[in-house]
């Protein structure tokens, strides 16, 4: 098993201390719901401004939206499987791996840390904007809630499977997936939100 963490095996009831310094250890910490009510709360407002100050139609919008939608499900997986995963073959790239995902393969049911502080989530909305703004102007308006919606849901996907055991219905299959992913084989699963993806690219867990 590829190891992704520093401990080996999870610690299913700890958490780690990020930082010596009390304050900046507490802005490492976050309640799920916070990120969550700022991704739906800004994707919100941006779609009721598109659709009171401009000439996009209905029709368009909704494609913006499922569009922008889809496209954060694949910037999920990208980044899980090439950034959070990526090679810690350097002091630099060890820290920044540990930091961003490493610590969550340690202690996995960390409840605080399951999403980004507030302040990081906020400053990602802010990107976002602007990013989406310059590549295809008012039609942002649009595709930026999508996307938001699809963050709010990953963050509640992914606190729900760490959280809570698994349904007796189809979703079981998220749950079922993110465990393999953290406890038998971390190179597989690497969508939360969506298995999609791991289909398309041949990393979705091989049945026996």
């Amino acid at each position: 098993m590829k190891k992704i963490g520093r401990l080996d095996r999870p610690d299913n009831s700890g958490s780690a201390k990020m930082f010596a310094n009390p304050v900046l250890e507490k802005l490492s910490r976050t309640h799920i719901s916070i990120p969550i009510a700022m991704f739906l709360g800004v994707g919100t407002y941006s779609l009721y401004f598109g659709i009171s100050s401009t000439p996009i139609s209905l029709w368009k919008g909704v494609a913006l939206f499922l569009g922008g939608f889809l496209v954060f499900t694949f910037v999920e997986y990208l980044m899980h499987r090439y950034l959070y995963h990526m090679e810690p073959d350097t002091h630099m790239k060890d820290k920044l791996q540990y930091s961003v995902h490493g610590v969550h393969h340690d202690y996995p049911k960390d409840k605080d840390r399951l999403a980004m502080p507030p302040f990081i989530s906020g400053l990602y909305a802010v990107i976002l904007y602007f990013l989406f703004d310059f590549i295809m102007g008012e039609s942002a308006l649009f595709f930026l809630p999508g996307f938001l919606l699809g963050y709010a849901l990953y963050l509640g996907v992914h606190y729900t499977v760490h959280a809570y055991q698994p349904p007796k219905n189809f979703l079981k299959i998220l749950w079922v997936n993110h465990a393999i992913h953290h406890y038998k084989d971390p190179d597989v699963a690497f969508g939360v939100s969506t298995p999609l993806w791991d289909y398309i690219f041949g990393t979705a867990p091989k049945k026996n």
